[in-house]
């Protein structure tokens, strides 16, 4: 009897032509500009390293007039690092969809780019080993916050686009033992990866339901960013949630940040190191509503 083909999920865009261009060429162009932003780094990556540089990065995940010049600090990091043999691509849930504390899918993921291929190894281990991450493709079929990573990971590796393997995991609730659990049963599988937390900081204003101060907007939006931005540095997990808890603060991928921290202390490394930092408000120059990016790399 022949043998059964195996079915291959395709995870198609979601938010290509609303968060970054639909076009090949346009989003080609669309990424350049955000390394050449007076925002961004202000060129593009120059050689990649034989020796791996950047273990873990903290990334924007907003649409890439706000947050790609922030982004393109990171993947200009990771682009001029070895390459590692996975991406542990970590965001936090926006839709609701997840039916488990973590979520992930063996789905091809793809962009107008082309396609990124699973790591499916890496990704059934960390099922048999973990009870908290279970398969739920609904949960990312409209989930944002990996799929705007992707075109840059593409871009940023354009020259190993075939050798880039992704595991993709959503966080729906988190607190310190969970982040605990997940980084140590990430790090126990395999050491050669480089983690991504997709996050973007406070999200302030009536729009948000977060108005904890309303004169001084722009300097007290940096300041309470600079704390949380401080706490993540000094890799002080415990203080970060203290911190998320008692400002209730909107920080978006808190999960995903606390995770990559515990990863990171698994690996040994100290301190984090913050790359760039700024605010929609400073591009449309209104903080009536505002949102934070940090580009923070380990």
């Amino acid at each position: 009897m022949p043998s059964k083909k195996k079915m291959v999920i395709i995870r198609k865009p979601v938010v290509a032509g609303q968060f970054y261009s639909e076009s090949f060429e346009k989003l080609d162009k669309q990424i350049n500009n955000c390394f050449k932003s007076k925002l961004g780094p202000g060129d593009l990556p120059v050689r990649r390293n034989n020796q791996r540089v950047t273990h873990g990065v903290i990334i924007p995940h907003a649409g890439y007039q706000f947050s790609g010049p922030g982004a393109a600090w990171a993947f200009k990091e990771i682009a001029e690092s070895k390459l590692p043999s996975r991406f542990i691509i970590i965001g936090p849930n926006h839709t609701g969809f997840a039916s488990s504390e973590v979520s992930t899918t063996l789905a091809v993921w793809e962009t107008p780019f082309g396609q990124l291929e699973p790591d499916e190894e890496f990704i059934r281990k960390l099922l048999e080993e973990c009870d908290i991450v279970k398969i739920d493709h609904n949960a990312h079929s409209y989930e944002h916050s990996i799929e705007v990573q992707l075109p840059f990971l593409q871009f940023a590796n354009k020259d190993v686009l075939k050798k880039i393997k992704i595991v993709p995991l959503i966080i729906s609730h988190y607190d310190l033992e969970t982040c605990r659990i997940l980084a140590d049963k990430i790090i126990g599988i395999s050491e050669d990866l480089c983690v991504i937390a997709s996050s973007d900081f406070t999200h302030y204003g009536p729009s948000y339901g977060y108005t904890p101060f309303t004169r001084n907007v722009k300097e007290n939006l940096y300041e309470l960013d600079k704390e949380a931005i401080n706490l993540i540095n000094k890799m002080d997990t415990k203080g970060f949630f203290k911190h998320i808890n008692d400002k209730r603060a909107t920080i978006c991928g808190a999960g995903p940040i606390m995770v990559c921290m515990k990863v990171m202390r698994n690996l040994g490394i100290k301190k984090g190191e913050l790359l760039r930092y700024y605010t929609s408000g400073d591009i449309i120059k209104d903080y009536t509503n505002a949102v934070g990016y940090a580009a923070i790399k380990f």
